[in-house]
């Protein structure tokens, strides 16, 4: 499933610069991320790198978007075309 950022976001940005597939942007008051993106870092590593340098925790699943990891790794494939995923 796609993550999502919560109302806990301080605008830091490090997630933003940590999101290989570019799904996480500015919004009006906080970072958001863009759930047809969103891979959970499938075809990048073996977890979500948002999650883990988030320093108030505010990345978390949205169960709104529930994937299976063939799924997220085919997304990741239409994103990063002629790329050879990561092992994870």
């Amino acid at each position: 499933m796609a993550y999502k950022i919560t109302e806990d976001c301080i605008s830091c940005g490090a997630c933003e610069a940590e999101c290989q597939n570019q799904a996480i942007s500015e919004g009006e008051t906080i970072y958001v991320i863009d759930p047809d993106k969103c891979t959970e870092c499938v075809g990048i590593s073996g977890s979500s790198k948002c999650a883990e340098i988030c320093p108030v925790d505010a990345c978390i699943p949205d169960p709104a978007h529930k994937e299976s990891k063939e799924k997220l790794l085919e997304k990741w494939k239409g994103l990063h075309p002629g790329e050879t995923p990561a092992a994870t």
